[in-house]
Order: structure tokens, then sequence, then C-alpha cells
């Protein structure tokens, strides 16, 4: 309570009225003082309630988990593997801790999780252990530091079974991981074999299939359609060059009877009258060529001039002999057969001879031709039915051929798989028993709270003297209304007994506070 001389038109409503006096920080320091201390038992009892009740809460309330983790270590670098490249197909997985997550949180490990927790002792319902099953999982972390790394975490509220359980999930994971291994690659054996056998089983069948049209049809042979047509070229050249040998001895033919024609099947021999006659007339003949050009002084004309008289004696001379020979009438040529003739005649004969065995070639190449083009034509009615025969058969013997080599590599890989040689899978860092809670600790959850009771007071107080409208600070009052003096206040006897009464109590609920922190304290670090 402040005291003050004040003028007479002073009021004291007019005093209160200000909303947000201002104080400087040495009077805001001072008020603040003067409040905490007057009101010290309530701001005590603030900070004894909010300290024990986090306490509590850090004690019984907010439960204290502790982490187990267990790092399991993948390799797939073997000596087997570059050996074997091209053979096996180790399995290898690139996604490690999503293959973790699919094991882990399967419904087989998680059932091996209740038994080994403790929880299928209690019997709970299918919705129990469904909600059991969910609450591991939410307390399962699985990540992969590297990629070649897992690691598995589980907290829990026991130190011992959040060992446990963490021990086994690693130890459950290798097992399942390999089993996983082994059965794909045994069942990826068991699906290339069945396979090979239903491939085989279609290969025969087309095989069989082609075999029996092939016999039903002679010329559906792989590679007819190309004899066919290297033998139709062959024979249409044969009867090119028969037909035109044909015309050829034809022609040949026709000279000869023309030559036959002109010669007589009897000759006479004749004397040497007549070849006398025969130049005389020769010589006549050159001689008027030559006067075409020539005059009779010409030398070449005068040469055949005396010929002509040189013969014309001979002539003479011959008759009179034949005169004087007897036989004045006799024919002067012996008649005999001509062997021109008979050579022509026999040329005639052997050529057509030659024309007949010619035209026979040419009607058998025809023959032969109309054969070969009859047998192109079934060939390419039987063409496309025996291509897709074909086809069938050897699709399938590729396909069959290579699922055998599949097999054949599936095999070996499903023998890596059985002994552990694809993928090596062993703990790395091995689960250990957690001695300390991870996460917000009761020493944390205590500092906070004695944080939050000693702030939450002197936030009180400043917002009381902040934001209360009342004069708190007598220089306030002397510099607006521009007052003499201030009077100061004196606490009575009984006031006096009082404050220290709400002093001594503030400062034994504070000291309790803390005897009771360290007592705490004291007893955990003793548990510890």
């Amino acid at each position: 309570m402040i005291k003050a001389a004040m003028l007479p038109s002073l009021r004291v409503g007019s005093v209160a009225r200000p909303r947000n006096p201002e104080l400087s920080p040495h009077d805001l320091v001072l008020v603040l003082l003067k409040e905490f201390r007057i009101r010290a038992f309530g701001m005590a009892a603030i900070f004894t309630t909010i300290a024990l009740l986090t306490l509590v809460i850090g004690l019984f309330v907010i439960p204290r988990y502790y982490t187990t983790s267990v790092t399991v270590l993948a390799q797939e670098s073997d000596i087997i593997q570059p050996l074997l490249e091209g053979r096996a197909v180790p399995t290898g997985v690139t996604d490690r801790a999503g293959m973790a997550r699919q094991i882990i949180y399967g419904q087989k490990v998680m059932s091996e999780a209740l038994k080994i927790g403790g929880w299928a002792a209690e019997d709970l319902s299918p919705i129990q252990e469904d909600m059991a099953m969910e609450e591991i999982r939410k307390r399962t972390v699985i990540v992969s530091p590297r990629p070649d790394l897992v690691e598995i975490s589980y907290r829990d509220v026991d130190p011992e079974r959040s060992f446990e359980l963490a021990q086994a999930f690693g130890s459950l994971f290798i097992s399942e991981a390999l089993a996983t291994k082994e059965r794909e690659s045994r069942e990826a054996y068991e699906f290339i074999d069945a396979q090979v056998q239903e491939y085989h089983r279609k290969l025969t069948d087309a095989e069989s299939n082609l075999q029996d049209y092939q016999s039903r049809n002679a010329d559906a042979q792989p590679g007819s359609a190309d004899d066919v047509s290297a033998r139709i070229s062959a024979l249409r050249t044969q009867l090119e060059q028969t037909r035109m040998s044909l015309l050829e001895q034809e022609s040949r033919q026709s000279s000869i009877e023309a030559q036959l024609s002109g010669e007589a099947a009897v000759t006479a021999v004749q004397s040497r009258e007549t070849l006398y006659r025969t130049r005389m007339i020769e010589l006549q003949a050159e001689r008027d060529r030559l006067l075409l050009q020539f005059t009779e002084q010409h030398p070449d004309v005068r040469r055949i001039n005396h010929q002509l008289e040189d013969i014309q004696r001979t002539l003479v001379a011959e008759r009179e002999r034949r005169e004087t020979s007897g036989r004045p009438n006799a024919i002067s040529e012996d008649a005999q057969l001509n062997p021109m003739y008979q050579e022509l005649r026999s040329q005639l004969s052997l050529i057509r001879r030659e024309i007949a065995a010619t035209r026979t070639r040419m009607g058998i190449a025809e023959s032969m031709l109309n054969d070969e083009l009859d047998r192109s034509r079934r060939i390419a009615s039987s063409e496309s039915a025996l291509a897709e025969l074909t086809r069938d058969y050897e699709v399938n013997r590729e396909i069959y051929q290579d699922l055998l080599r599949r097999r054949e590599n599936a095999r070996v890989s499903m023998g890596l798989d059985q002994e552990n040689r694809g993928l090596t899978l062993r703990i790395q860092d091995p689960a250990v028993m957690p001695l300390r809670p991870s996460g917000l600790r009761f020493m944390h959850i205590a500092a906070a709270g004695m944080l939050v009771a000693v702030l939450l007071p002197l936030a009180l107080v400043f917002a009381l003297v902040r934001f209360d409208p009342r004069i708190r600070s007598p220089q306030l009052i002397a510099d607006r209304h521009r007052l003499l003096t201030t009077i100061p206040s004196f606490p009575t006897p009984r006031e006096r007994r009082r404050t220290f009464m709400r002093l001594a109590s503030a400062m034994a609920m504070v000291a309790g506070v803390f005897v009771t922190y360290g007592l705490v304290y004291a007893y955990k670090i003793a548990s510890a």
C-alpha cells in the first residue's frame, strides 16, 4: 500500500486509471522482487506442483523403452561366383531392407515373436494376437545403412525381452532369407524342368507332324522348290538349245534337198572334144567381157583370140581323128552314176535321222518341263503348310534347346543355394543387452519439469506486473502528478510474522522438491 501527500484536486480513481504504466528497468526489477516476495508462497506452490507432477509423470506415466539392434551382413562375393559366371545365377536382392521387412513382418516370424516375448502364454484371442503383432511391427525398425548391411532394431519396456526379440529377428531373418532363396531356386528349377518336358512333347509332336506330311507329300521336302526351279531352268535351256539345233538341221535339210534337186542320178564322162568346147565357151565369154572395156588391140583381147584360134584348130584335129577312127556317129560320152548325187542322198538321209532324233529329244524335254512345272505348282500349293510345320518345329526346337541350357544353369544355381554359396548372410553386429533406456530419459524429463517449474511462476509475476493497470511504483505517481514526496508503508509485527511464515513455507516446499529429486536420482543410480 502506497501512501502519498497529494494535491486537493487529485483523486484516487484518476491515479488507478492508467492501463499500462511505463516503468524503467530499475523500477521494473524492484517491482518484480516486491511482487515475488509478496506472492512467494503461491509461486512456491506452483513450482512444487509442476516439479512433483513432472517427477510422477517421468517415473510412472512415461514408459522407458530399451532398444536393441542387430546388424546382418550380406556377402555376395564368393570364389565360386567368378568360376561359374554365365552358368549359375545366384539369387540376389537389391532392396535388402525391403526383403527384411517382408520376412520379419510376416505372419510366421510374428508368431515366433509372440512365443519368444511371452505373449503366447497369455492365451490371447485372435484379435488380441493381431493387435500384439501390430504393436511389435511398430516397435521394430529395419533400415539398410549400406547396400550390404541390414540393421534390425526393436524397442520394448523390458530390456531382456528387447534383447531376445532383436536376437531372434536376426536369426529368423537369416534362416528365412536363405530358405526363401533355396525355395526360389528350387521352384525356378522345377518350373523350367516342367517347361522342358512340355516343350519336349511339343517338339516331338511337331517333328511327327512334319514327317507325316513329308511322307504323304513326296515333293514337300526342304529345298524342293529350289531344286525344281533349277531343274525347270535347265530344261528350258535344253529345250531352247534343242529347238535351235532343230532349226539348224531343218535348214541344212532344205539346202541339201536344193542341191540334190540340181543333180542327176546318172552322169556322163565327157571326151576331150567336149572339154575343148567347154574351154572355148569360157574363153569367148571372157573375150566378150573384155571387149566391153577394151578394143581388139588390147593385149588381153589379142591373147584370148590366139587361145580361141588354138582351140578351134585342136577341135578340127580331134574331129578328123575321130572320123579316121571308123566311128563317126559314136557318142562322145559314157553314162555312169553321179557320185555327188549319191553323197547328197547320204547326207540328206543322215540329216533326216538327226532331225527325227532332235524332235524326239525336244518332245521329251517338253514333257519333262511340263512335269516339273506341275511339280512346281504342287510344291507351291504345299509350301505354306510345309513352312508352317517347319516353323513350328524350328521354334519349338530353339526354345527346347534354350530351356535345356537354362535348366542346367538352374540346377547349378539350386546347388549353390542349397550349400549357401551364392549369398552369405551372417550376424555382423550381434544384439547386446541394453543397460539404459533410449529416447527421453528420466533426467531429461526431470530437467524439463524443473525448468518449466521455475519459468512459469516468473512468467506469471512478470505478466501480472506488465499487464495489471494498478500503479505499483511511487516514482510514477510523483513524476506524473508532481507530488512533493511519497511516504512508504511500514508493516506491522503481525504482518512481518505472516510474511516470514509464507517465505519459510515457500523455501521449505522448494527445498522439499530438491530433496525429492535428489532421492529419486540416488535411487535410480543405485538400481542401475
